[in-house]
C-alpha cells in the first residue's frame, strides 16, 4: 500500500449474521489491482472505515490463500461496528492495512499446534485454523480448544464440526453456561488443557481471548513444562491508528498495533495482567 494513512475502497460482497450481535463481512477491493496485490499473515488486522462515522481495528479471519476476498468478523460494541452491521452487498467501506505482526506459523511448521481461544477471541485464530487445515501436511497434531460464556454464543458450529473430521485434529468446546443439547463441557476452556496428552517437546501454543483466560492458560502450560518461547498470544488494545503513531495501544515498552498484536509470552511476561498496562 503506497500510503498507509489513506484507506482504499472495498466493496461488501456479502454479510453473514453469526449470532445476535456478531456478523461477518466478506469484501474485496474495488480496484482489481489492489485486490490482486493485497496480502496478509494470519493474526494481522485492518483498520476498517465506515465513511462519515469512524474506523476500527478488526482481525482478518480469512486464509491468505483466499486471494479473491477477505473476511472480517465483528461484534457490535459501538457506533462504528453497529453501522457496519447494517451494510449490505454492494456497500462500500475503507480499508487501511494490513497492520501488525501475525502468528509464528513458519516456526510452527513440523510441530504440534495447540490453539486456546475464548469468546470472539477465536476470530484472530480462525485464520490460523484455516491456514493449518489448508496445509495439513506441514504440521503435526492440532488441538483446538474453544470456550464461550454461554453455549448459544458459539459461532462457526459447522466449521468446528468440519475441522474435527480432519486427520489428527482434536476439537474440545466449553461453555460457562450450558444449554440443553450442549455437547461440550460446562466450565472454563482452560480446564480442557488437562484432557490433552501434549508432547511438550514439540508443541507451540497460540492463545487468544480475555486476558484472565490467557493468563490461566499460560500458567497451566508453564506448569506442564512448556517453555515461554513456545507460548504466543494475541492482545487487544485501543488501536486508533494502526501504525504506532498515537500511542493509545501501548503496553509496557510495546505498541500492540506495531509490535503485535501477536506476542511471545517472554516479551510481555512482566506486563500481562498488570493494572495500568
Amino acid at each position: 500500500m503506497s500510503d498507509l494513512f489513506l484507506p482504499r475502497v472495498a466493496v461488501i460482497d456479502q454479510q453473514t449474521q453469526e449470532s445476535s450481535n456478531i456478523f461477518t463481512l466478506r469484501m474485496q477491493f474495488e480496484d482489481s489491482d489492489a485486490q490482486e496485490t493485497f496480502s496478509f499473515s494470519p493474526g494481522q488486522f485492518n483498520m476498517v472505515t465506515l465513511f462519515g462515522v469512524g474506523e476500527i481495528a478488526i482481525s482478518i479471519v480469512s486464509d491468505p490463500l483466499d486471494s479473491h476476498f477477505f473476511d472480517h468478523t465483528i461484534r457490535i460494541v459501538g457506533r462504528v461496528s453497529e453501522g457496519l452491521s447494517k451494510l449490505k452487498s454492494g456497500d462500500h467501506v475503507g480499508i487501511r492495512g494490513p497492520f501488525g505482526r501475525g502468528w509464528p506459523l513458519q516456526e510452527a511448521q513440523g510441530r504440534d499446534v495447540l490453539l486456546v481461544t475464548g469468546g470472539l477471541g477465536c476470530a484472530p485464530l480462525v485464520s490460523v485454523i484455516r491456514y493449518l487445515m489448508n496445509r495439513r501436511d506441514q504440521f503435526g497434531h492440532i488441538n483446538i480448544l474453544q470456550g464461550v460464556k454461554h453455549a448459544n454464543d458459539l459461532i462457526w458450529r459447522e466449521q468446528y464440526e468440519k475441522w474435527i473430521q480432519e486427520k489428527d485434529v482434536k476439537v474440545l468446546l466449553a461453555a460457562d453456561v450450558a444449554t440443553q443439547g450442549w455437547q461440550g463441557q460446562q466450565g472454563m476452556v482452560t480446564e480442557l488443557i488437562d484432557q490433552l496428552s501434549l508432547r511438550i517437546g514439540r508443541i507451540i501454543a497460540l492463545l487468544c481471548g480475555p486476558e484472565l483466560m490467557m493468563m490461566a492458560a499460560i500458567a497451566n502450560l508453564r506448569s506442564l513444562g512448556l517453555p515461554d518461547s513456545q507460548i504466543w498470544f494475541s492482545m487487544e488494545r485501543n488501536m486508533q491508528c494502526g501504525m504506532g503513531q498515537c500511542g493509545h495501544c501501548q503496553i509496557g515498552p510495546k505498541l500492540v498495533c506495531r509490535d503485535g498484536p501477536v506476542f511471545c509470552y517472554s516479551e510481555l511476561a512482566d506486563f500481562l495482567g498488570s493494572k495500568g498496562f
